[in-house]
């Protein structure tokens, strides 16, 4: 009866530890798993692939040690072969070892696939190019195609592919909406490329992930997705209606300080390239020869 009942208490734990993968859905609050345009749903295949892949392994390993613990424990009556001389078994160590690398190869090819695909545009629209600074602790949007400017919130039309160019004039940082896409590394003296898109409306959460001192809790942004005739009207509007973001108010602007939401009519059109460059951007674009000793610039 003793052994009866353990192994019908093992049989429950067996059928009932599935569940507990089902209990974390996929509900809107876990955004992460919520994509809401290609770039996210690609990563989310990739998240969901991984998870699969890894549960193949990890299942059987916590139902075998479940299993292993319970029935070859020490206990009075326990019938359990005893082989001290036993060393090792072909069959074993072609699964043990097979499986992993099986895995780890499937994984492998796929992210190097999804990684190149995800440099190219996400759909064949027309893109739009928003350039982004990261400042302290803000985020600072520059649409150069309609030379408006906002802080804190950006717009952008649904079902277009939009390519952040991004930099840093503060501490490294890293720009993620979570619904869109993936995260990139904000930098001084460099740019970096991220392509997005937003296939459904929505007001997009995006966040600064990597800590950059006092008021990193507070870098927090919004990506506001619309239909494109909406979209066209708020740029319109931010045309005009908003000031005017002068090089005295950038300035006043990139001092440690949270700020709420702004928008800005014009900017000047240097202002993106000029603090590329003032963080050392300018010897990425103009490499000194291999021959030549290293100068820095002169100041007046």
């Amino acid at each position: 009866m003793k052994k009866t009942g353990i192994s019908s208490r093992l049989k429950k734990l067996l059928l009932c530890s599935p569940l507990l993968f089902l209990l974390t859905g996929c509900s809107d609050k876990y955004i992460l798993l919520n994509p809401a345009g290609p770039v996210a749903q690609t990563e989310h295949r990739l998240i969901l692939l991984s998870a699969i892949l890894v549960a193949i392994v990890v299942i059987p390993v916590i139902v075998l040690l479940v299993f292993i613990v319970i029935r070859y424990r020490e206990r009075p009556g326990n019938q359990a072969p005893y082989q001290p001389n036993w060393t090792d078994s072909k069959i074993l160590e072609v699964i043990w070892w097979g499986i992993p690398i099986l895995i780890v190869a499937i994984l492998g090819f796929a992210t190097v696939r999804d990684t190149f695909a995800l440099t190219r545009p996400p759909s064949e629209q027309k893109p739009i190019t928003i350039q982004v600074v990261s400042l302290d602790w803000k985020w600072l949007f520059l649409y150069s195609d309609s030379n408006i400017a906002t802080v804190n919130y950006c717009e952008i039309p649904t079902g277009v592919p939009v390519q952040f160019v991004l930099t840093a004039d503060a501490p490294m940082n890293s720009f993620w909406v979570p619904q869109l896409g993936g995260q990139e590394y904000t930098m001084p003296g460099m740019e970096m490329r991220l392509w997005l898109q937003a296939d459904r409306e929505g007001v997009f959460e995006g966040r600064g992930a990597n800590f950059t001192g006092k008021g990193f809790a507070h870098m927090n942004f919004q990506v506001v997705a619309k239909p494109q005739s909406e979209f066209a009207s708020w740029v319109k509007k931010v045309k005009g209606s908003a000031p005017s973001l002068t090089q005295e108010k950038y300035d006043l602007l990139a001092k440690p300080s949270v700020v709420n939401k702004q928008s800005y009519s014009s900017y000047p059109p240097a202002l993106y390239q000029n603090t590329v460059n003032k963080n050392g951007g300018i010897y990425w674009h103009h490499p000194m020869p291999m021959n030549e000793p290293h100068q820095m610039p002169m100041e007046n």
